[in-house]
């Protein structure tokens, strides 16, 4: 079986605007998620809308516009397929995904003080985490499904210094 990702131009350009956002350019990675969000619009292929919007959550000045995002990011995983994904690249679960969205909105309503919602998504996110392998991946999520939940306790709403699933 094939390790590489099949080509796609979408998610090569989502990739490459991340990576732009990661080398200290944020702003230019935003501007470009979102240029290519209007030209995928909110009914277009599933896990480019996904992974553009749970990117472009983390690229937001305010915690408001984050939820906007991270909220999108998991609607359009409700209409993500495994077949659609392994298209992609053969190793793609869905519900490899959820653990991380929902991490990211725990996070994101931290933040906002809404500690009733955010402690709802930790749960499910530690729910879900359980059927994450132990890898670099798995061990991100869960290492920030334990800061957020100790931020949580602390009554924090501050940012973390990381985001809790970067790589998710």
């Amino acid at each position: 079986m094939d390790d590489q990702p099949t080509p796609d131009p979408t998610m090569k350009r989502i990739i490459e605007a991340v990576q732009l956002g990661q080398s200290g350019a944020p702003v230019q990675a935003r501007e470009s998620l979102s240029a290519l969000w209007d030209e995928i619009g909110p009914t277009g292929d599933a896990l480019h809308r996904c992974t553009l919007a749970h990117y472009l959550a983390d690229l937001q000045d305010t915690a408001e516009a984050e939820l906007v995002w991270d909220e999108r990011a998991l609607a359009a995983v409700a209409d993500l397929t495994d077949d659609r994904a392994q298209q992609y690249h053969s190793a793609l679960q869905v519900r490899a995904f959820l653990p991380s969205l929902h991490l990211s909105l725990a996070d994101v309503h931290r933040r906002l003080g809404n500690s009733t919602r955010a402690r709802a998504y930790l749960v499910t996110a530690r729910s879900l985490a359980v059927q994450l392998p132990t890898d670099q991946y798995g061990d991100l999520v869960r290492a920030g499904i334990q800061h957020v939940d100790q931020a949580l306790a602390a009554g924090s709403t501050h940012r973390l210094d990381s985001h809790p699933a970067a790589a998710g």
